[in-house]
């Protein structure tokens, strides 16, 4: 492939919404216009171009609303505006207008699970258990004791409750993450509908679709049952499965966003078992569902076919193709987890060759690593610093690396090799393979459509092929397509892969000039993926 300009972006009628590439923004972090370190909504239309060269189909902007940022936005205290931190609303649909016209859809993060105690819903239900928004939220007697109404505990701090006790009434609230985000009550309609209508603001300023954070979570069962061994006391506890409380929720959401055809929603449902996960999407659920198998799973090829081969299988009953994630802004990053370039380039290959949705962390693309993140420079209340670190633009750290102001966290490391600059002038770089591999995708009908099969191949190998059933791009099933078959080796030396048919090299993860489009020699070396395809097809 020359590098002459950007892959064709899919358009809306050849583009379900489990076919494009999205990738997350983590806006702090991505490009500072304003000169006070932290990226903003300018930033963002400014790096638009970066997204476009290279290929993906869908932006998705962590937290911009109006905020106190005691958990750096996902405690929103307005629903529908934006945090002058990162800009306004007219900046907010500048952005969109300028992704439009690269064809690029648009998502936010919609928080339906709680609110900041800032927020005027929250203001209004302190204070008298007969404010009209008190049932918006959800307030507990204490117990017999005087303690807390049930054994739940938070997130970020180890052991602490999740209720706080207000005086003025002599009530607890319930919040699974800090004390000023209290979590509401979905129960209630009219809290429904105002969540509800949130979607709808956000799709007529031209919003394409949401990740919804936590969204598990918003179904309680009524009774708010102590967690029970082995889950009293432990981290995720009161963050369990309520499959019937949560259901007609994902009906209501589904609904309102089939109010405009082809918005689309992917849930965070963080749940360790993908087939509870997989029961989050379908016709009258969610259009996709996270599921983080592999940001748990040791770097062995083993454990990552266990987890492949169970997430296919949890999506394959529903029918929907599941989603794979590497990195986040919660979670260290995929090259931090594996180890150095090699692996993250392996595991970039996996990501736009498995059967299913691939979203991309920023930074990714380049390479990037966590940055080391000293005590006194540490913000974030869960100790995530590391893989929020600011996206590096130019080579040049005298002129802070293409950001405005001084970064609000460290660079992270060797910025100058990692930085969009230098990546995209070296042709076998990082940002070179994720280029590749995304315009591979797009083009080959056995990657963007067909079945999947995983093969059993040497130990330290993932292999899998790719075909069947496919369309041709415009949504016409039954169409063949070449044959083909990834082989991933994660481990150290070379193996002999050879199964007597003849394959042809369509991409190799060091992007080895030399090998594509020749014949495939049968030995993938140590620490190399490759994409092959039947050459007599």
């Amino acid at each position: 492939m020359t590098d002459g300009g950007p892959p064709e972006p899919l358009d809306s009628a050849s583009r379900s919404p489990f076919d494009g590439v999205v990738y997350q923004i983590y806006p702090r972090s991505f490009r500072d216009a304003s000169g006070d370190g932290v990226g903003d909504l300018a930033g963002i239309t400014a790096g638009l171009d970066h997204l476009a060269w290279l290929g993906v189909d869908a932006v998705w902007l962590s937290p911009i609303y109006r905020s106190p940022m005691k958990d750096f936005g996902y405690d929103v205290s307005d629903h529908c505006d934006i945090d002058p931190t990162f800009g306004s609303l007219s900046d907010l649909d500048d952005l969109i207008a300028a992704a439009h016209a690269r064809g690029l859809e648009v998502w936010l993060d919609f928080v339906p699970n709680h609110t900041s105690d800032q927020h005027p819903w929250f203001q209004d239900a302190i204070g008298s258990r007969d404010a009209p928004k008190r049932d918006w939220y959800i307030w507990r007697d204490p117990a017999p004791d005087g303690g807390p109404p049930n054994n739940w505990i938070r997130h970020f701090r180890e052991g602490a409750p999740a209720w706080t006790y207000e005086e003025a009434t002599g009530q607890y609230y319930l919040h699974q993450f800090l004390p000023e985000q209290p979590d509401v009550n979905w129960a209630n309609p009219e809290l429904r509908e105002a969540m509800l209508d949130v979607l709808r603001f956000w799709v007529a300023r031209g919003v394409d679709g949401f990740r919804s954070d936590v969204i598990h979570m918003i179904g309680k069962a009524p009774e708010l049952a102590d967690d029970e061994p082995p889950y009293a006391g432990h981290p995720r506890a009161g963050h369990h499965h309520e499959p019937d409380a949560v259901a007609p929720h994902l009906r209501a959401i589904r609904d309102c966003l089939d109010e405009v055809p082809g918005t689309t929603m992917v849930g965070e449902v963080n749940l360790p078992d993908p087939t509870q996960v997989a029961t989050y999407v379908g016709p009258d659920r969610l259009h996709l569902a996270f599921q983080f198998g592999l940001l748990y799973v040791p770097w062995e090829a083993a454990a990552w076919r266990d987890t492949i081969r169970t997430v296919q299988s949890a999506f394959e009953v529903v029918g929907v193709p599941p989603t794979w994630v590497l990195s986040n802004h919660d979670w260290e990053r995929i090259r931090t987890r594996v180890g150095g370039e090699d692996g993250a380039r392996t595991a970039a290959v996996l990501l736009f060759t498995l059967r299913g949705g691939p979203f991309l962390y920023m930074g990714d693309e380049l390479g990037q690593a966590d940055a080391e993140v000293p005590p006194e420079r540490a913000v974030d209340p869960g100790g995530r610093d590391g893989c929020r670190a600011p996206l590096p633009w130019t080579a040049d750290p005298d002129q802070r690396h293409g950001w405005a102001g001084d970064p609000w966290l460290p660079w992270p490391p060797d910025p100058a090799a990692h930085s969009a600059e230098a990546q995209r002038a070296d042709s076998r770089s990082v940002l070179h393979l994720h280029r590749r591999l995304i315009a591979l995708r797009r083009t080959h009908p056995s990657l963007r459509a067909g079945e999947m099969r995983l093969l059993d191949s040497h130990d330290e190998v993932i292999a899998y092929e790719r075909g069947g059933v496919s369309d041709d791009g415009g949504g016409a099933r039954g169409v063949s397509a070449p044959l083909v078959r990834v082989l991933v080796n994660l481990g150290e030396d070379d193996v002999e892969v050879a199964d007597g048919r003849a394959w042809r090299v369509l991409l190799t993860s060091d992007l080895d000039a030399a090998a594509e489009r020749e014949a495939f020699p049968g030995v993938v070396r140590g620490r190399q993926a490759v994409v092959l395809e039947l050459a007599d097809d």
